[in-house]
C-alpha cells in the first residue's frame, strides 16, 4: 500500500464536522471541506486547506476572504452537492441552494447550517498540494440547532446528541 493510501485509511477514523467553504465575487465558488479548524482566539482566526488545482482555491485568492457553512445534519445533499464537481460553475453553483451574502464579504452563507464565518484571507501557505488558508475572523453567528453533520470512515453521519466521555 502506497503512504497516500496508508495516509487516506488512516485519516477516514479521524471524524470530523463538514463545511461548505464560499467565497463571493467574480470567481464566486462554494466546496464542501473538513479539512477546516480554529486557530486563535486573540485575534480570532481560523484555517482551511484546500487543493492548489481546485476552483476553490483560485476563488479564495481572487476574493481575498472565504466564508465557511458548518452543516447540520440534515444538510447531507449539500455536501454531496458541494463536492460534485460536475455542479454549474461560479455563482451559478447557488442558484437552487438557499443562502444570503455575507455581510462584509458577500460569500454565499448556507441557511440552515449550525453556524457560519466570514473571513478575510489573512496568510496562505504551500503545504505539499494544498494551501493552508488562514482567515481573520471578520464576523460569527451560530443557529439554535445542535444536530451535526459529521464524516468518518467515507461516509456521513448525523449527531444529534453527544455522550460526554468521563474521566
Amino acid at each position: 500500500m502506497s503512504q497516500q493510501a496508508g495516509l487516506r485509511e488512516v485519516m477516514a477514523r479521524f471524524a470530523t464536522g463538514i463545511t461548505v467553504l464560499t467565497a463571493g465575487g467574480e470567481h464566486g465558488h462554494g466546496m464542501t471541506a473538513n479539512a477546516f479548524s480554529s486557530v486563535s482566539l486573540d485575534p480570532p482566526m481560523v484555517l482551511c486547506c484546500v487543493s492548489r488545482t481546485a476552483r476553490m482555491h483560485a476563488a479564495i485568492v481572487t476574493a481575498q476572504s472565504f466564508a465557511v457553512s458548518i452543516l447540520a445534519a440534515d444538510q447531507r445533499e449539500l455536501a454531496g452537492y458541494f463536492a460534485d464537481w460536475r455542479r454549474p460553475s461560479g455563482m451559478a453553483q447557488f442558484e437552487s441552494v438557499a443562502w444570503t451574502p455575507a455581510p462584509r464579504t458577500g460569500a454565499p452563507l448556507l441557511e440552515g447550517s449550525l453556524a457560519w464565518l466570514e473571513c478575510e484571507l489573512s496568510e496562505a501557505y504551500e503545504a505539499g498540494d494544498h494551501s493552508i488558508f488562514l482567515g481573520v475572523v471578520l464576523a460569527s453567528s451560530r443557529a439554535s440547532t445542535q444536530e451535526a453533520l459529521v464524516f468518518f470512515d467515507g461516509g456521513y453521519y448525523e449527531f444529534d446528541k453527544f455522550t460526554r466521555a468521563t474521566a
